[in-house]
C-alpha cells in the first residue's frame, strides 16, 4: 500500500476505506481498552488521530509508542468519534521505526520556552510551533520566485565570496586559506594576501546588489536570493550573522518604479500566506494572543492574520523623510519627551520612529523616499538638492523597515566623485564602473531580509526563531 499524507487525509477526510500513514507521534492518551494515538507527519499542522486496541496490539508494543517515536500505520478510515477531527484511523497494524525514551527525549507534550528550543534546533521543528513557522518560511520562499519568474525577471546567482564591501561598512567575515598563527607577511608587515587562494583578501558577502546591477544592465530585470553574512558583534532579537536577502535590480526604474514595484511584492507574498499557510497562521495566532494574555491592551501585537491583512488592504502612505521628520517633531510623543532617540534632520531613524509613522500617524505600511545623503551608501542617487538621495524605505507594522532600497546614480562622474568622498576604493570597483562607462540607463533595485519578512508574516519575536540553524556572535552550533 502507498503512503498517504496526513495533510491529504484531513482534507479528503474519505471514510471506510483503507490507509497507510507515516510519522512521529506528537502524544499518547490511554483510554479503557484503547489508546488514542496523535500522528503528524510534517504535511500539517494538524495530527491524524489513530485508535490503537490494546487487546489487539498488546500493552507490551503500545508502551514503546511514546512522544517522539516514529510509526507506520496500516488501518481502516473511518468517521471520527471525537470533536476537532472529522476522520480517523482504526490500526490494523503497526510497525515501530524508531522508539523515543520519554525519559531522556526532551520535546515533551508540554510547554518549552524558545530560549530552551534554541538549543535544541536540531529538534525544535518536532513542535507545532516550528513546524509551523518553516512551512511558512518555504511557502514565502517559493512565492518570491514565483512572484519574479511571472513577471519575467532572471534568477541570477551572486558570489557568496566576494573582494568588494557593498555597505563600506566593513563588518565582513574574512576567507583565507593561510595559516592562522604564522601567516605569510608582506614588506610593510601586514599579511600578504597575494599568497592567498584567490591572490587578494576576500570575504564573504554582505550583498549581492553590486553584481546584481551587472547582470541588469544587460538582461533588465533580475533578483537574487541567497545567504548573505555579517560580522557584527550583535545579540539582538533583530541580528544574524548570517542571513537570506532578496535583492531585485531593474534597468531603466526610478525611484516610483521601484516602489510601485515593492509594494506590489510585498502585497503578493502576504495575500500569498493567507491564500496558503492560514492553519499555520491561525495556530501561530493563537499562540501569540495566549503569550500575550497578560500585557496590557495597549502593548499587545495586532492580531496576525489582521495584521496580514491590514497590509493587504492598504494603499502604503508615501512621504519624504524630511515630512516624516517634521511629523515626528510635532507628534505627542515627541512634545512629551516619550521617544528613546533623538528626533531631527539627518539623523537615521529608529524602530520606534518607524513604528509611530505606520502605527500612529499613517495607520497603513508606509514608504519613506528622499533620505540624506550622509546616512546611505554611495551608490544612491544624488537628487537636485545636493543633500538628500533617492532612497525608499518600506515601514510595516509592529517591524519597521523591512525593506530599503534606491535608485542607483547613473552618472560615472557624480559616482566617482561620491566613492572617493566615502573612502571607497574606485580603483578595485572599476568593474562595476564599467556599467557607468558603457551604456549606463537609470536603473534601482532594492532588498528584502527574508527572516525580517518571517517574522513579520509569522508573530515570531525573535529573528533566530524564523531560521533553521542561527549564527550569532558566540553560537555556530548545528
Amino acid at each position: 500500500m502507498k503512503r498517504e499524507k496526513i495533510k491529504q487525509i484531513l482534507t479528503d477526510a474519505p471514510t471506510g476505506r483503507p490507509a497507510l500513514v507515516k510519522g512521529w507521534v506528537r502524544t499518547k492518551r490511554s483510554a479503557k481498552n484503547v489508546n488514542f494515538i496523535a500522528l503528524n507527519d510534517g504535511s500539517t499542522i494538524n495530527n491524524l488521530q489513530i485508535v490503537a486496541d490494546v487487546e489487539r496490539f498488546g500493552e507490551e508494543l503500545l508502551k514503546d509508542i511514546n512522544t517522539g517515536a516514529s510509526l507506520a500505520v496500516t488501518g481502516m478510515l473511518t468517521a471520527s468519534q471525537g470533536s476537532g477531527q472529522a476522520v480517523e484511523l482504526q490500526a490494523d497494524s503497526i510497525v515501530i521505526y524508531g522508539k523515543a525514551d520519554p525519559e531522556k527525549f526532551p520535546m515533551q507534550p508540554k510547554k518549552h520556552s524558545l530560549e530552551f528550543l534554541r538549543e535544541q534546533a536540531h529538534l525544535r521543528f518536532r513542535t507545532a510551533t516550528f513546524s509551523a513557522v518553516f512551512r511558512i518560511r518555504h511557502a514565502m520562499a517559493y512565492a518570491i520566485h514565483k512572484y519574479f519568474n511571472d513577471r519575467g525577471f532572471y534568477y541570477l546567482h551572486t558570489p557568496i565570496i566576494t573582494a568588494s564591501d557593498a555597505e563600506g561598512a566593513g563588518q565582513m567575515f574574512r576567507v583565507t586559506t593561510l595559516p592562522a598563527k604564522q601567516p605569510p607577511l608582506n614588506e610593510g608587515g601586514g599579511v600578504d594576501f597575494t599568497q592567498d587562494f584567490f591572490g587578494r583578501s576576500t570575504n564573504l558577502t554582505v550583498s549581492g546588489q553590486l553584481e546584481g546591477e551587472l547582470g541588469a544592465t544587460a538582461l533588465g530585470e533580475i533578483y537574487t536570493f541567497g545567504p548573505t553574512f555579517r560580522a557584527e558583534n550583535s545579540n539582538t532579537t533583530r541580528h544574524l550573522a548570517e542571513f537570506w536577502m532578496i535583492e531585485p535590480e531593474m534597468a531603466f526604474y526610478d525611484i516610483h518604479d521601484n516602489m510601485d514595484l515593492a509594494e506590489d511584492f510585498l502585497k503578493f507574498l502576504t495575500k500569498y500566506a493567507l491564500d496558503n499557510c492560514m492553519d499555520d497562521l491561525r495556530f501561530l495566532s493563537t499562540r501569540l494572543q495566549n503569550e500575550e494574555k497578560d500585557k496590557p491592551a495597549d502593548q499587545r501585537s495586532m492580531e496576525l492574520v489582521e495584521k496580514l491583512q491590514f497590509v493587504l488592504n492598504n494603499d502604503f502612505a508615501r512621504c519624504t523623510y524630511t515630512e516624516a521628520i517634521d511629523i515626528l517633531r510635532n507628534s505627542k510623543t515627541y512634545q512629551k519627551g516619550k521617544f528613546q532617540f533623538p528626533v531631527e534632520w539627518g539623523v537615521d531613524l529608529q524602530s520606534e520612529h518607524e513604528r509611530y509613522l505606520v502605527e500612529k500617524h499613517f495607520r497603513k505600511p508606509v514608504i519613506l523616499i528622499n533620505y540624506p545623503k550622509e546616512i546611505k551608501a554611495f551608490y544612491m542617487k544624488q537628487n537636485a538638492d545636493g543633500k538628500t538621495v533617492a532612497a525608499m524605505d518600506v515601514l510595516f507594522p509592529q517591524i519597521g523597515e523591512i525593506i530599503g532600497g534606491s535608485e542607483r546614480e547613473a552618472d560615472y562622474d557624480k559616482l566617482t566623485t561620491r566613492m572617493a568622498e566615502m573612502g571607497v576604493p574606485v580603483e578595485e570597483m572599476w568593474w562595476y564602473l564599467d556599467t557607468r562607462r558603457f551604456g549606463t540607463v537609470p536603473h534601482a533595485g532594492f532588498g528584502l531580509g527574508f527572516e525580517r519578512f518571517i517574522l513579520f508574516v509569522t508573530g515570531m519575536g525573535n529573528i533566530r526563531d524564523v531560521i533553521a540553524f542561527p549564527r550569532t556572535p558566540k553560537n555556530a552550533e548545528f
